[in-house]
C-alpha cells in the first residue's frame, strides 16, 4: 500500500507538470497567440525545463522573515494536497485507505490547507503577503461551508460517508448529477474559489498585491506552492467525479476499461478549469464573498431542506415553518410591547 501511494504521488507530480504545459497551450489557442513551442518537439519539454530551472535556482529568504515557518509553509500545503490521494478510489477497491468516513477525511484535510497559506503570509513579514493570506483564509472558509452543505444531500441519499459506496449507489440508481444538478453547478463554482483559480484568484492578485501570499517565495519553495495548488485542483476534480458522475462507471463499461471513464471525466473538469481561466475576468473581492454568502449558501441550504424533506417526509420543512411562525409571533409581541 505504501508503494502504491508513493507511485501515486510521483504520477501526480508528472501529471501536474505536463498539465501546466497543456494549460499554457490551450490558453494560447483561446487567445490566438503562440504557446510553448521552443523547448522540445512542439514545446513538449517546456514543463521539464521549467521544473529544472526552479530546482537549481537559489532560495531567497527575506532578512526579516521567520525562517523556519517560511520554509515549512509550502511543504504543509503540498503534503496536505497529496494526502487526499490515499483516500480516493480509482477503481473497484483500488484505494490505499478505504475508510468508512472518507468524505469527512477529505473535508478535514481540505480545511487544513489554509494554515499553509496563513503561515506563508505571516512568516514573510510583508504587508502584501499578509493581506493575500487573509484574503485566502476568508475565501476558503466561506466556500468550504458551501462545499460541506453540497456534500450533505449526497450523503443523505446514499446513507454513507464512504466514497466507494457512493459509486456503488450510482451504479444502481444512476448518476447523482441528474437529481442534484443545481448542487453540481454550485460545487464546481466552489471548486474554483477553493483552489484560488480564475475568476476567484483574489489571493494572488498581481495588480494590488504584487503577487499575494507567495510574493517573497522563489525557486523550489515557489514550486511547492504551485504544485500544491494544482494538486488540490486535481483532487477536487476527482471528488466531483466520484460524488456526481459515478466515478469509474461509464456509458459502455463492457467495451472500455473502467479507468478510462474516470480519467476522461477528471481531465474534462481540468479542461473546464483552463477554459474558465482563459475566458472570464477576475471578480472584485466583495463580489466573491457575495456569491458565497448570498447565493451559494442559501441555495445549498434550500436544497438540503428539500432533500431532507423528500427522504424523511415533511418533518423537517414543517418544523422549519413552525419555527418561523413562532419567531414572527415572538418578534411581533416584542415590538408591540
Amino acid at each position: 500500500m505504501v508503494l502504491v501511494f508513493i507511485l501515486s504521488v510521483v504520477l501526480a507530480l508528472v501529471i501536474i507538470a505536463f498539465f501546466t504545459l497543456a494549460e499554457r497551450t490551450v490558453i494560447a489557442s483561446v487567445q490566438r497567440r503562440r504557446g510553448p513551442n521552443v523547448v522540445g518537439i512542439w514545446g513538449s519539454l517546456q514543463a521539464v525545463a521549467d521544473g529544472l530551472k526552479l530546482a537549481v535556482k537559489e532560495i531567497v529568504i527575506p532578512s526579516k522573515a521567520n525562517r523556519d515557518l517560511f520554509l515549512i509553509a509550502p511543504t504543509i500545503l503540498l503534503a496536505l494536497s497529496f494526502v487526499h490521494w490515499a483516500i480516493i478510489p480509482l477503481g473497484y477497491y483500488d484505494v490505499v485507505i478505504d475508510s468508512p468516513l472518507s468524505v469527512l477525511f477529505i473535508l478535514a484535510i481540505s480545511s487544513l490547507g489554509v494554515y499553509g497559506i496563513i503561515l506563508a503570509g505571516w512568516s514573510s513579514n510583508s504587508k502584501y503577503a499578509f493581506i493575500g493570506a487573509l484574503r485566502s483564509a476568508a475565501q476558503m472558509i466561506s466556500y468550504e461551508i458551501s462545499l460541506s452543505l453540497i456534500i450533505l444531500p449526497v450523503i443523505m441519499l446514499v446513507n454513507s460517508f464512504n466514497l466507494t459506496e457512493i459509486i456503488f449507489f450510482q451504479q444502481e440508481a444512476g448518476w447523482l448529477v441528474w437529481a442534484l444538478c443545481p448542487l453540481f453547478v454550485a460545487f464546481f463554482i466552489s471548486m474554483l474559489a477553493e483552489t484560488n483559480r480564475t475568476p476567484f484568484d483574489l489571493p494572488e492578485a498581481e495588480a494590488e498585491l504584487v503577487a499575494g501570499y507567495n510574493v517573497d517565495y522563489s525557486s523550489i519553495t515557489f514550486a511547492l506552492f504551485f504544485l500544491g495548488e494544482y494538486g488540490n485542483m486535481f483532487v477536487l476534480c476527482m471528488v466531483i467525479t466520484l460524488l456526481f458522475l459515478g466515478g469509474w462507471t461509464g456509458f459502455a463499461a463492457a467495451t472500455l476499461p473502467l479507468g478510462f471513464w474516470f480519467i476522461a471525466k477528471v481531465l474534462g473538469f481540468a479542461f473546464l478549469f483552463i477554459f474558465v481561466r482563459a475566458n472570464l475576468p477576475r471578480y472584485r473581492y466583495d463580489q466573491l464573498l457575495s456569491i458565497g454568502w448570498k447565493i451559494l449558501l442559501p441555495l445549498t441550504l434550500g436544497y438540503l431542506v428539500l432533500v431532507a424533506g423528500t427522504l424523511y417526509g415533511a418533518v423537517l420543512p414543517v418544523s422549519l415553518v413552525d419555527w418561523v411562525i413562532t419567531y414572527l409571533d415572538v418578534t411581533t409581541l416584542t415590538h408591540t410591547n
